[in-house]
């Protein structure tokens, strides 16, 4: 991956508490809330700035309108939750182009673990603790659980170099 260990440094520790919150939450809900998605949004608006060269950080506010419309198709066909293709859409300026592929595979990885912990733990004595979630019950699976910590991921590889 291309991105460099400064600029991970710069965002991990603002993307850090994002992603737990995310991740917890759309197990509870099964939602991502809008605040959460804006907070994201912030960190790399102000963030960017000092982690960027000016000109890649106004580059990389295209990831957010490429992801934000291919989203909104996949969840207008009902592929994909709102929440889901917002928190992506938030995401997407964090990657840099170059790391597109890569994190690809490393968001595909996050999902399987993510998916095999979920039903592991739904079917565990895990779930008794947090009876009232969601997503112990609901047909769908949280993709918060899995987006959220695919950005983490990528950016604590970046830190390492």
């Amino acid at each position: 991956m291309t991105i460099d260990w400064s600029t991970a440094a710069w965002f991990l520790p603002f993307v850090v508490p994002i992603t737990i919150w995310v991740a917890w939450s759309d197990m509870a809900s099964m939602k991502i809330p809008n605040k959460a998605v804006l907070s994201l949004m912030t960190v790399f608006l102000v963030i960017g700035l000092i982690a960027l060269p000016f000109d890649e950080y106004l580059w990389r506010w295209l990831h957010f309108v490429v992801i934000l419309a291919v989203g909104f198709i996949f969840s207008s066909l009902g592929a994909m939750g709102a929440g889901d293709a917002k928190y992506a859409a938030a995401m997407a300026p964090f990657v840099a182009l170059s790391d597109a592929a890569p994190f690809m595979y490393l968001l595909g990885a996050t999902i399987l673990a993510a998916f095999i912990l979920h039903r592991l733990a739904r079917a565990s004595s895990i779930k008794d603790r947090f009876h009232s979630w969601e997503s112990w019950t609901h047909k769908a699976f949280p993709m918060g659980f899995a987006l959220a910590p695919a950005l983490m991921f990528y950016l604590l590889i970046g830190l390492m170099g």
